[in-house]
């Protein structure tokens, strides 16, 4: 989900690495050891939690998590909580990296101190504050000076243990006066609005004649300032929780007898220091920040073009998709995106077959056709990610969760062997599990999506054509993706593919890793099995797969998805699992008398029907036929003062869910209308508030029928079930270009000194593969005119952005400081231009 901005769509998103926390205190207790998990969160907002490491000051927890961000944020923050069976969980201590600071810490393995955490440092959200000084005449004819401080409202408060009735205390202060008002409390909300005013005596009321009277008034409101403090209402008996504050000097009235602006609120400055940040421990992280600021589709048109036509071009080494992987640091890097935005416009395919076949006739060797990391390996890791992620889930997930689930001992290595196990039963163990993975892949060849049967059929035949002699090849070409790199790392680590939520347990670990070992094996259709394990127990397992009828299965399977012109794959659909877990879900008012109460439900939703029960394995409460959602879409706030709700709307009713946080929220929504967007009866209005007391609270339509009253979001493209946005990749194509551009010059050059001399070449230019130098340059040339005028349009945009912002709006807080680092590079980009 983008933020709109004027003419603009800005995307954020993070990818983090929660590696392992070190040194944390011992527990006051006689084991002193801690169970703990980490969570991550949007300033206070959890998006994600690893799994919990029981009995360890030292937790390794190896967790990868990906998300695109919703909504402006200040801090991204990672807690390490104690888990108490009692009581409730305690807070060791936490890393909050500010959100201008991100990029310090892009990619990089990094330890971060834990630092202490109390409320007076847990603030978030934004208060709208208006001050106006006005002179008062009295009835004895005397002036005073009275201060009106009026407190709009407030945005993004924390909820404080599942809920926020907030209210304000509004104080004058200077050297000899206090004087604090407060507002009334507002029940269940976090964006509370206050709209009250209060009056302060600024000056005590002063004869006209007294020459000294404006002296003083000057030293009086100089040494004023107005403190507002956001509370928490609580009934705990510790008291009213603190949630952040502001202070305004009265100097700010100077120039105007008025003023009005937005603030992010602050922590207090009196927070406690007891503890050293050293005394916490630290957090091993690596995070990756993206924001993408993209453009209307126009803009994108002349580099879109460029990038595909690449298929086309002969060679292909001179096209720009081709370029790109040359100049990117790692071809990974420029596969993400170009593999995005070509399976977007359908083009995938036959650049993908072009690249290939442009390596098979570069490979001297039959034996090591696709096993580097070229740019058509890359790719196809890509596609198989991307287009494969359901297949591979309906193929292995059921297995997978059994395994985790069943805990039996599948140690074969003699030396490793627990007391009490036996070296014959762990063996079966093993082979029986292997026997189902093998089977369940080898079966699966019909859904296999068609994206990856048709790359695979071009890659079969590449290398048919190149080693005529070698019969195996035509099938070792495909093994080395389906099996090597797509199926046994998915075996190997469940959870990089969501396959599972967190990361095995070690005895789980080294079961998996045994299977993904054997696979691979089954799979590459090697000539001495045996001979290909380093280990002698493997190769002394291995002796259980050694008939034939493992090698003919494997044919069979491989043959089956690199055939051309295969079985439409609706006529052999069977139900996918596209995501589950437990929500908030509002009565339905299915039943007359029913009470229309909030139930924690679990919901599972399959290219089917949309389904929720009691518990998971629960036989479903209520289903959904996918061809019954009209829309989906979210719900506003107030309806029920609850965050983060969505309601799925059906032909009768709609069903109000809510979600755990903002980050699920919107993979919900994303994917039910995903898999929605082709039903015929789909709404093109619908009612973004619920319809409660007789009426919708949005237009105050009495009839529950009554049509909406807002335009639906638009649909998510249709294509292979994916939500790509090609102008969002168009962009980070162009960031890449842009940021290479050295390379792109020197490439040029490379091309020119090709074209003119025929001798031994410069080293630098060696790392490029360039077959025809006039046509690379020409392409070159189009590459370099086109970054340059889309990194023109991004200056333009800047300064215009930079002239019409004003700090202290709703958008850009004082306090913000992200806009202030923005305003200092924006002031030295224009004295450089001056």
């Amino acid at each position: 989900m983008a933020v709109e901005e004027e003419g603009l769509r800005v995307f954020q998103s993070v990818k983090i690495k929660i590696g392992e926390a070190k040194n944390l205190p011992t527990y006051p207790g006689p084991n002193k050891m801690r169970d703990c998990y980490c969570t991550v969160n949007l300033d206070q907002e959890e998006v994600f939690r690893t799994k919990i490491v029981e009995k360890s000051l030292c937790p390794f927890y190896g967790e990868d998590f990906y998300c695109e961000i919703p909504r402006s944020f200040r801090h991204l923050s990672f807690y390490i909580f104690d888990r108490d069976v009692f009581r409730r969980d305690s807070i060791i201590g936490k890393v909050a990296i500010q959100k201008e600071d991100l990029q310090k810490y892009h990619n990089r393995d990094t330890w971060f101190q834990l630092q202490h955490v109390d409320a007076d440092s847990e603030v978030q959200g934004k208060v709208h504050l208006e001050l106006r000084l006005s002179e008062v005449i009295t009835d004895t004819g005397v002036v005073c000076h009275k201060l009106a401080a009026r407190i709009l409202e407030c945005q993004g408060l924390p909820i404080v243990n599942g809920q926020c009735d907030p209210y304000a205390t509004v104080t004058l202060a200077g050297p000899y006066r206090s004087e604090a008002k407060k507002t009334k409390v507002k029940k269940k909300t976090n964006n509370p609005q206050f709209d009250e005013v209060f009056y302060f005596e600024v000056t005590r009321p002063c004869s006209y004649s007294r020459k000294s009277h404006f002296d003083f008034e000057e030293e009086d409101v100089d040494k004023l300032e107005i403190r507002v403090d956001l509370w928490n209402a609580s009934n705990l008996k510790f008291g009213d929780e603190f949630l952040g504050e502001l202070r305004i000097p009265l100097k700010v009235l100077r120039q105007s007898s008025s003023y009005e602006a937005w603030y992010f609120l602050q922590p207090r400055d009196n927070g406690s220091k007891s503890l050293k940040p050293g005394d916490l421990g630290s957090l091993r992280l690596n995070v990756v920040y993206t924001e993408d600021h993209v453009f209307s589709s126009d803009y994108y048109s002349p580099l879109r073009d460029l990038l595909l036509k690449s298929a086309d071009v002969e060679p292909v080494s001179a096209s720009a998709a081709h370029i790109l992987g040359e100049v990117c640091r790692e071809k990974q890097e420029a596969a993400i995106p170009l593999v995005r935005l070509l399976l977007h416009c359908g083009r995938v395919v036959p650049f993908i077959s072009a690249i290939a076949n442009a390596e098979v006739r570069r490979t001297q060797d039959p034996n090591t056709i696709f096993r580097g990391n070229s740019l058509t390996s890359k790719c196809i890791d890509e596609t198989m990610k991307l287009a494969g992620m359901h297949y591979l889930h309906v193929t292995l997930k059921p297995t997978i969760e059994e395994i985790c689930q069943s805990h039996k001992p599948c140690e074969i290595d003699p030396v490793k062997l627990k007391d009490g196990e036996n070296l014959e039963n762990n063996m079966e163990n093993l082979r029986q599990y292997v026997d189902r993975i093998f089977n369940v892949i080898t079966k699966s060849g019909v859904s296999c999506p068609t994206v990856m049967c048709d790359i695979f059929f071009s890659l079969r035949e590449a290398a048919a054509k190149r080693f005529q002699d070698d019969l195996d090849v035509r099938y070792t070409a495909v093994s080395s993706f389906i099996f090597l790199r797509f199926f046994a790392p998915a075996i190997l680590s469940p959870n990089l593919f969501q396959l599972t939520p967190h990361h095995t347990d070690p005895q789980t670990s080294r079961t998996l890793t045994l299977i993904s070992k054997t696979i691979q094996t089954l799979g590459s259709l090697s000539k001495s099995k045996s001979a290909s394990f380093k280990e002698s127990y493997m190769a002394a397992f291995y002796e259980f797969f050694n008939e034939q009828k493992y090698a003919d299965a494997v044919k069979n399977f491989l043959d089956l998805i690199s055939s051309s012109g295969r079985r439409d794959p609706k006529s052999v659909e069977q139900p996918i699992l596209l995501k589950e877990g437990f929500m908030i879900k509002r009565a339905q008012g299915r039943k007359r008398f029913g009470m229309k109460n909030f139930k924690k439900r679990w919901f599972r939703l399959t290219n089917h029907e949309f389904t929720y029960q009691k518990s998971k394995g629960d036989p479903p409460l209520y289903s959904i036929p996918i061809e019954n959602i009209l829309a989906v879409e979210r719900l506003e706030e107030e309806s029920f003062k609850m965050k983060n709700m969505f309601q799925v709307i059906q032909p009768e009713r709609a069903l109000y869910i809510q979600a755990n946080n903002c980050v699920e929220a919107k993979a919900w929504i994303d994917i039910l209308t995903k898999v929605s967007q082709c039903n015929k009866k789909r709404l093109t209005v619908y009612h973004p508030s619920a319809y409660l007391n007789g009426h919708w609270l949005c237009c105050r339509a009495s009839s529950d029928t009554a049509p909406g009253c807002s335009p639906c979001t638009g649909g998510l493209p249709a294509n292979i079930q994916l939500d790509i946005d090609g102008d969002r990749e168009t962009e980070r194509i162009y960031s890449l270009f842009n940021l290479y551009m050295s390379k792109l010059e020197k490439m040029q050059e490379a091309c020119g000194s090709r074209s003119v001399y025929d001798g031994p070449e410069q080293e630098e230019y060696s790392t490029f593969v360039i077959d025809d130098p006039q046509e690379t340059y020409k392409t070159l040339k189009q590459v370099i005119a086109r970054v340059g005028a889309l990194e023109q349009e991004h200056a333009q945009y800047k300064r215009d952005k930079f002239k019409k912002t004003k700090y202290g709006s709703q958008e850009h807080p004082i306090g913000d400081k992200s806009f202030q680092s923005y305003i200092r590079q924006q002031s030295e980009v224009s004295t450089h231009s001056i």
